[in-house]
């Protein structure tokens, strides 16, 4: 879910909390994000943590790695958030194209407009702030605040508070920081206050069974009390002072996932292995790594350079457009790679041009009426017999993304044409699960979503400012790392 935080005048800020009529009360938060056109609703699912043995340690934060399950659902992955005292468990999306992290806050009192998985889940948990001894409210004197505020003279917010210059310009001003609101490109508005609390993490251990627990005092995210469209809450894994990497500080070193393929969504016995510190990126060599651009409009997330596609390793799309690779003048540009997307979605023409090829050499009957009914442009009715089942693949020809320095990511089976359905009649309907980018000329010009991230290791490498993939079996690394229950 790419955030792009939004220039907000005060009236706008005003507007949306009269007509959202949220509790002063209670915190209201938004990450900035432009959410490309997911075309699958947002899901909600219970994700048990690792349980601490008897030699369970907590350590404080020297530890130098962690790692945590993510559990795959139709849209995302989901990652718990520990907060609190006594812990409370919030589940929320891994988000690598934005910075807040962000929770729903208040039992009865938090309000999601027009959000259908909501009001068919009611109980859906929630973090309370009164239930927990170690909360607080975030200042006006800190830089987060400051932050998330940003897009307005950071001081404006503040001086209505009703702190003095004097305290503003020693960041000293002991009022609560102000509420905000952010929108995400797809419509989505969440409002809140910045909150504090204890996090806790799981650290790596040398022993599968000693579970090594890590305390984050004051960590500061979203405290949510009113949302339109945002049932759920993120966690910010960008490059931002906000995100999840950058308060624990692992901004110098990186992180890697391993997403399990879709087939496994809402699956309770086996998580995708999410690994933070020094072990994420070392002993990598064997990767392909491909630059990060550093986007002049957007610095705090990840983009790549995407310089060709090609079809079997033959077929190559030509008029590759600049933008993909490189920035304008305004910092538009550049591809991005979020996991909070869930289809890669790429410029026209070129997206056009994808389709064009694929057709000329699948020569199965299109699903015209699968093409109306989901929106995927590209359908085909296909056989469904044993191997077509152990070898999806074979029925279609590969997609090869070609990035800058000469990296090339084959997409492994299952992340282009999916199973809509089904099967009937030992046949079944498979879409090309991409899209077109919105017809705007701001934000990047295409996006690296998490469905084609499927099976595939994908390790960002903060030092180095850097992205590799390796493909992989997602699901052996899984069981490997003690995730997958038998």
């Amino acid at each position: 879910m790419a955030a792009f935080t939004k220039t907000c005048t005060l009236l706008f800020l005003l507007a949306i909390a009269i007509f959202l009529n949220f509790n002063q009360t209670l915190a209201k938060h938004k990450p900035s994000s432009t959410s490309l056109v997911l075309g699958l609703t947002h899901s909600y699912i219970s994700l048990p943590i690792p349980k601490a043995s008897a030699n369970s340690k907590k350590m404080p934060s020297q530890v130098s790695d962690m790692m945590e399950p993510l559990r795959g659902v139709r849209d995302g992955y989901l990652i718990s958030l520990n907060l609190g005292t006594p812990p409370q468990v919030i589940q929320v999306y891994m988000d690598t194209g934005s910075d807040l992290t962000w929770v729903p806050c208040g039992n009865l009192s938090f309000v999601c407009m027009d959000c259908d998985d909501y009001r068919n889940n009611r109980l859906m948990p929630t973090f309370s702030p009164s239930a927990s001894s170690s909360s607080l409210r975030d200042l006006c004197g800190s830089s987060f605040c400051l932050d998330i505020h940003s897009s307005e003279n950071s001081i404006d917010p503040c001086t209505i508070a009703g702190c003095s210059l004097t305290t503003l310009l020693k960041a000293t001003c002991p009022r609560p920081c102000p509420s905000f609101a952010y929108t995400y490109g797809g419509g989505g508005v969440v409002t809140g206050t910045l909150s504090r609390d204890t996090l806790r993490v799981h650290g790596i251990s040398s022993t599968p069974d000693n579970v090594v627990t890590r305390e984050i005092p004051k960590f500061c995210f979203g405290c949510i009390g009113s949302t339109y469209r945002e049932p759920i809450g993120i966690a910010g894994f960008g490059r931002g002072s906000l995100s999840v990497p950058s308060q624990l500080g692992f901004l110098k070193k990186g992180f890697s996932h391993c997403f399990l393929p879709f087939k496994y969504a809402n699956n309770p016995n086996i998580s995708s292995p999410l690994v933070v510190g020094d072990v994420a990126i070392s002993s990598k060599e064997n990767l392909q790594f491909t630059p990060m651009l550093k986007s002049p409009m957007y610095p705090n997330n990840y983009y790549i350079g995407l310089e060709a596609i090609t079809i079997d390793n033959a077929s190559a799309i030509t008029q590759m457009p600049l933008s993909l690779r490189e920035f304008d003048a305004q910092g538009n540009g550049g591809m991005l790679i979020d996991s909070g997307t869930t289809y890669t979605h790429l410029p026209e023409p070129l997206y056009s041009n994808l389709l064009s090829l694929l057709h000329s050499v699948i020569s199965y009957p299109r699903a015209k009426e699968m093409e109306t009914k989901t929106s995927f442009d590209l359908c085909y009715v296909v056989p469904y017999t044993i191997s077509t089942l152990t070898k999806p693949d074979d029925l279609f020809p590969s997609i090869t993304f070609h990035f800058l320095k000469n990296v090339s990511l084959v997409l492994p089976q299952g992340n282009h044409f999916y199973a809509m359905g089904a099967p009937a009649n030992s046949t079944v309907v498979k879409c090309l699960l991409f899209q077109a980018m919105d017809d705007e000329d701001y934000g990047p010009a295409g996006v690296f979503g998490s469905f084609q991230q499927q099976n595939v290791e994908v390790v960002y490498d903060l030092e180095k400012e850097r992205i590799g993939f390796q493909p992989m079996d997602c699901a052996s690394a899984a069981a490997s790392q003690g995730l997958h229950k038998k």
